[in-house]
């Protein structure tokens, strides 16, 4: 069974009852609905329901202010249809999903340490690994309220393998149940892809890739993505942490480092009398100083805690005034 959606003034589309939020069911019939981090947080998903009946499975989901409820307003991705409904929205042609996203059983083939806080966790589904680089998937963590997004740390392949990193979170819900409630051999729900954060290969210009905390590892998936797909163009990568024991770049690319033109730790917390004679400081600072000459040049990449995609914004947009077609990113809270 499903239902009918309608948008005001245009197309419409089906979504399973009882099992897709609107916007998940608008992605999965490759409508082009505006959305960023797919779990309530951003806000970018809002809409209007016009006539009909959906539920609301998250009624205090920060994505909407106070004004924005007092409007009426709702957030797609915490909108679940109970009946036929006609929506208000103003959907685009650069959200349509490269890949339409599917729901699939993955069971975890290993869990890896790669800092203290993070493991790389790998998933096998007996589907394929249909994605593009840089793309993320959601999940629902046993014992946690809602759903948990994870970007892949891989690149698309045909035996189904997927990796995330992730890291554990002092008293999150999600990421704890993922490292204590998740045992090798368990079966998940793996939903994805989603995301617009994702490798652009037809893009002529060198690529910057920025990544701060578990923010390396859709920045590992597009650092292999271009070293496979642009030959003759340069690759920067600049990973932002806390202290050495948090950086993960090197363990994680492995082999594929080998194409990478700079890479740059930025360590934040070091120590002064542990003999790091790396660079200090933020990591968003550092791409100021050293990309700063070239950046129209550049497509920028990049992932990471909310003030850093932030700082980055703001370098990037007003003060460097890129385009905003050569920036990528997915705005997780």
């Amino acid at each position: 069974m499903s239902h009918r959606i309608t948008l005001e003034g245009g197309d419409g589309f089906d979504v399973s009852a009882g099992e897709d939020t609107l916007l998940r069911g608008a992605l999965r019939a490759g409508v082009g609905f505006p959305y960023d981090c797919n779990v309530g947080g951003c806000g970018s998903c809002r809409f209007d329901l016009v006539a009909g009946e959906m539920e609301t499975l998250w009624e205090e989901a920060p994505g909407l202010s106070e004004r924005d409820r007092r409007r009426g307003k709702r957030l797609a991705c915490q909108s679940r249809p109970r009946s036929d409904c006609t929506i208000k929205m103003r959907t685009g042609e650069e959200y349509r999903p490269p890949v339409p996203p599917r729901r699939m059983k993955a069971v975890l083939a290993c869990r890896r340490p790669v800092t203290s806080s993070m493991s790389e966790f790998v998933l096998r589904t007996a589907e394929p690994a249909h994605f593009i680089a840089g793309q993320y998937a959601i999940f629902r963590p046993p014992g946690a309220e809602g759903a948990r997004a994870y970007s892949m740390s891989n690149l698309p392949n045909g035996e189904g393998e997927w990796r995330f990193v992730i890291r554990r979170v002092p008293g999150g819900r999600g990421s704890n149940a993922m490292f204590d409630a998740v045992e090798i051999g368990d079966t998940l729900e793996l939903d994805g892809p989603y995301g617009h954060a994702h490798f652009r290969a037809e893009a002529p210009r060198d690529v910057v890739c920025i990544a701060g905390g578990s923010g390396i590892g859709p920045v590992v998936s597009v650092a292999r993505a271009a070293v496979e797909a642009m030959p003759g163009r340069r690759l920067f990568v600049f990973e932002g942490a806390r202290t050495r024991e948090d950086l993960c770049f090197p363990a994680l690319m492995g082999a594929a480092q080998g194409g990478v033109a700079a890479y740059t730790p930025v360590l934040s917390a070091e120590a002064d009398d542990s003999g790091w004679d790396g660079v200090r400081g933020f990591v968003h600072e550092e791409v100021e100083r050293a990309v700063g000459h070239r950046a129209a040049e550049c497509e920028f990449y990049f992932a990471g805690p909310p003030p850093m995609t932030e700082a980055l914004q703001k370098l990037l947009i007003v003060n460097w005034t890129v385009p905003l077609a050569r920036i990528h990113f997915d705005r997780f809270f």
